[in-house]
C-alpha cells in the first residue's frame, strides 16, 4: 500500500508541474497591420474657377493725325486696373516628385484706365483703355511635396482691348478702336490639395503683349480714320484658384 501511495503522490506532482509549465508558456498575438500613409498624386484632368485682379500698363504714341503721317509723339501712359473672374481646364501627370501639365484659361476682365493726351491742348482729350477679356494657353513644370505643389508656367496669351478718345470735361467719345492681341505669358503658382480631387491655389502671371499699331476711327463718321497710335501693353494678373481633379489616384505608402 505504501508503494501505491508513493506512486500516486509522484504522479500528482508531475501533473501539477506540467500544468504550471503550460501556464508559463509564451502567448503570441497577431502583429498589428502596418500604418499606411497616403501619398497625394497630381495626375489627372482638372477643371476649376479663378478670381482676382490685374493691371495693364499702356503707352500711346501717335503717328498719324486725321490721315496725315507725323513724327511719332508720346501722348502719355497709364495703368488700367480692375477685377477678373474666369475658369481653367487642364491635365497634369506626376513622375516621382515632378509634375508636368498643360492648361487653357479664359477670363472676363475689367481693367480700365486713362490719361490726358499730351498731343492735344491741355485737357482737350483723354485716352482711355479697357481690357475686357484674356486667355492663356500654357505648359507647366512643378515640384510636389505630397499635397503641396509649386510650379512655373509659360506659353501664349491673348487679350481683347478697347481704346477710346474722349473730349476733355464732357465724357463724349470722339474716336475708338478694338483689337484682339496675341503675346506671351510666364507665371508661377502654389497649390494645396485638401481632399479627394480638390485643391486651392494662388497664381501670378505676366503677359508680354508688345507694341501694336492701332487705327482709331471717328464715332460720328464710322470707318473714317481719326488717328493712328502705337500702343504698348504689359499685363500683370494675380488670382486665387480652386480646382477639381478627375481620376487622380492616391497611392498608399507603407
Amino acid at each position: 500500500m505504501k508503494k501505491i501511495a508513493l506512486a500516486a503522490a509522484a504522479a500528482s506532482l508531475l501533473l501539477t508541474g506540467a500544468a504550471s509549465a503550460a501556464d508559463m508558456a509564451p502567448r503570441y498575438t497577431k502583429a498589428p497591420p502596418p500604418v499606411v500613409a497616403p501619398i497625394y498624386n497630381w495626375t489627372g484632368f482638372y477643371i476649376g474657377i479663378n478670381g482676382g485682379g490685374g493691371w495693364a500698363d499702356k503707352c500711346w504714341d501717335i503717328f498719324n493725325d486725321v490721315g496725315f503721317p507725323i513724327a511719332p509723339f508720346r501722348e502719355g501712359c497709364h495703368t488700367a486696373s480692375g477685377g477678373t473672374v474666369g475658369g481653367q481646364i487642364g491635365y497634369r501627370w506626376q513622375a516621382a516628385q515632378w509634375v508636368f501639365g498643360l492648361e487653357a484659361q479664359g477670363n472676363w476682365a475689367d481693367f480700365k484706365g486713362s490719361n490726358a493726351s499730351l498731343f492735344f491742348a491741355p485737357g482737350a482729350a483723354i485716352n482711355r483703355t479697357k481690357v475686357d477679356a484674356f486667355g492663356l494657353f500654357t505648359g507647366q513644370v512643378g515640384y510636389a511635396w505630397n499635397n503641396f505643389l509649386w510650379y512655373v508656367k509659360g506659353g501664349a496669351a491673348v487679350t481683347n482691348d478697347k481704346y477710346e478718345g474722349i473730349i476733355g470735361g464732357t465724357g463724349i467719345v470722339f474716336d475708338r478702336a478694338e483689337e484682339t492681341r496675341w503675346g506671351a505669358a510666364v507665371g508661377t503658382g502654389i497649390e494645396y490639395g485638401f481632399g479627394p480631387g480638390w485643391s486651392l491655389g494662388i497664381e501670378y502671371n505676366h503677359l508680354f503683349m508688345g507694341h501694336r499699331d492701332i487705327n482709331l476711327t471717328f464715332v460720328a463718321a464710322p470707318g473714317v480714320l481719326s488717328r493712328g497710335e502705337t500702343i504698348r501693353q504689359d499685363v500683370d494678373i494675380v488670382t486665387a484658384r480652386i480646382n477639381y481633379r478627375f481620376g487622380g489616384p492616391i497611392v498608399a505608402k507603407y
